[in-house]
């Protein structure tokens, strides 16, 4: 099965809100607090442009404009394309000015997200992580705990948006299993990830640029497809990026 995927970061949205959809605009409006504000604007210019690249669609204003990204009662991200529910799944990630989206077909149980690599404490870890992970941890290089602890994190977080729950389940419920300790600095390398209630999700995790993305899903994911980005237009025309 294929997930693609999408990285923005905030230099990369416009600095005008037209692209967004009237419903949005009053959800942006509502938000209050400058941080918020900016994570919201780039989650939902990721999601846009990963959606209209996926489904082919030209990016420019009118269409971008008819995209909308809503919460599903559960908080997770849905796709309404012309006001109708769009046969996508999308997952939604963003992290100290940076965004990821993924993208697969419709019914796809799926989560992504991106971690920045950076030192965590003891307490962190005894906190979050099982006893299993715990021990990958203490066998780990202490050099390499940051970017394997951010994978550890991320995986975690990724299969709890799959299940659509988020952080309302103990992250301990999930244990993350790499295929290696240790990372393919060069694309993607594959890990598994499961659920105590029995479900086991499968995915990949890549490092670069002092980040850490993770993408599972059911049924098996391919390594993820970065998305070809044309250049967005707000005048309605469009080159190659």
């Amino acid at each position: 099965m294929n997930v693609y995927w999408l990285q923005q970061t905030e230099a990369e949205v416009p600095t005008e809100n037209s692209w967004l959809s009237s419903n949005e605009a009053v959800c942006l409006n509502a938000l209050h607090f400058p941080k918020r504000r900016a994570d919201w604007r780039l989650g939902r210019w990721t999601a846009k442009r990963a959606v209209s690249a996926y489904l082919d669609l030209p990016p420019h204003l009118p269409v971008l404009q008819k995209i909308e990204i809503r919460p599903a009662a559960s908080g997770a991200p849905e796709v309404f394309l012309d006001d109708q529910p769009a046969a996508v799944t999308v997952s939604l990630s963003h992290r100290a000015g940076v965004a990821m989206c993924a993208v697969a077909m419709s019914g796809v149980q799926m989560g992504c997200d991106v971690e920045l690599v950076e030192p965590r404490s003891d307490a962190f870890v005894a906190d979050y992580f099982t006893l299993e992970e715990q021990a990958l941890v203490a066998r780990a290089f202490v050099t390499d705990r940051p970017q394997l602890l951010a994978m550890l994190w991320s995986a975690k977080e990724s299969a709890l948006k799959a299940l659509r729950a988020g952080l309302r389940i103990d992250t301990r419920c999930v244990i993350v299993k790499p295929r290696a300790d240790s990372f393919d600095l060069n694309g993607w390398s594959p890990l598994q990830v499961r659920y105590t209630a029995g479900h086991v999700f499968h995915g990949w995790c890549q490092n670069a640029d002092n980040f850490v993305r993770t993408v599972v899903a059911d049924p098996l994911p391919d390594p993820p497809i970065r998305l070809n980005l044309p250049a967005y237009s707000s005048s309605g025309a469009s080159r190659c990026a």
